[in-house]
């Protein structure tokens, strides 16, 4: 195992961009902030999307430009056009990620262009936010699997991953958007994608853990050199265009497992979970974070505050 790895927290976008229950602008800064002061040096704090396309994150605006902000810390977020990009520019952002799919019917029904299309515009995005000085994360979704196209051939994850590098993205993170990987799978993918030249660095991995397999395949991700790992506070999230896919892996199971095995994270994991049940309560929901669970039913057995 790696001596240290990076936790990249996708719960403000990611997280709550699919929530039934929309937090509020000052509920959001608190959780950003609290996670930041937890320990979380790379954080994810909204989408610079049309609101009509993804309500729940309508106050981007707000929350970017509120929100306190720590040096040493990565803000990002997420935009979809020259027009989200000029959004987050105003809004001081000094990070920006773009979003694709690994397959052709996943980018018409989430992004509403083709491959190509989407290809096109990220490419005047990543060259205009780069002028500007930005740095440029990208996403590449169904990387394991699609919910229209079933299994996705690594041929075309190659294609998309190695186009969003070339136009200047600093980092791929690669998506299990409705949580069909193993192990294996995840082996071949990145066995395949260094072997055609993609630098460890380069590479960050994004699970779902739809079927339970997240832990593990973070486990081989991070035995094959992996060393950034994403994922949300109290296991939010699942894509409003991905029918079936549930919340990511949970920080805290991920941090809890790490710490086990030796691997430094710099985050503290009773501040995080304290966050992750303050959220279930805000969203008026059970969160899925394993952890979480086991820690409210000890707090409960030995007459513990919560925190």
């Amino acid at each position: 195992m790696p001596p240290e790895v990076s936790i990249y927290e996708v719960g403000p976008r990611d997280g709550l961009q699919n929530e039934a229950t929309i937090l509020s602008a000052d509920r959001k800064i608190e959780m950003i902030e609290g996670l930041v002061d937890a320990g979380v040096k790379r954080i994810e704090v909204t989408s610079f999307v049309n609101p009509r396309w993804i309500p729940a994150l309508a106050d981007h605006m707000e929350v970017a430009t509120r929100i306190r902000r720590k040096p040493g810390v990565t803000y990002s977020a997420l935009v979809p056009n020259l027009r989200g990009l000029d959004a987050a520019s105003r809004a001081g952002m000094q990070e920006i990620a773009v979003f694709m799919a690994a397959s052709q019917t996943h980018n018409r029904k989430n992004i509403n262009k083709t491959t190509e299309e989407a290809l096109a515009t990220y490419r005047e995005v990543v060259t205009e936010a780069r002028a500007r000085g930005m740095t440029v994360r990208g996403y590449v979704s169904t990387v394991y699997g699609c919910p229209y196209e079933g299994e996705v051939p690594f041929e075309q994850v190659l294609r998309v991953g190695s186009s969003l590098l070339e136009m200047g993205c600093y980092e791929l993170s690669l998506g299990d958007t409705i949580g069909v990987g193993t192990p294996r799978q995840v082996e071949y993918i990145l066995d395949g994608l260094l072997h055609a030249g993609v630098r460890l660095d380069q590479l960050a991995v994004h699970f779902h853990d739809t079927r339970g397999t997240a832990l593990a395949n973070i486990t081989v991700a991070l035995q094959l050199g992996i060393r950034t790992v994403d994922s949300a506070i109290g296991g939010l999230g699942g894509c409003p265009y991905a029918p079936g896919a549930s919340g990511n892996v949970s920080t805290e199971d991920v941090v809890y497992m790490l710490h086990g095995m030796g691997c430094r994270t710099g985050i503290d994991l009773d501040r995080l979970v304290a966050i992750s049940a303050r959220l279930g309560g805000h969203l008026a929901r059970e969160l899925p974070s394993k952890y979480l669970k086991a820690h409210l039913g000890h707090c409960a057995r030995v007459g513990k505050p919560l925190a």
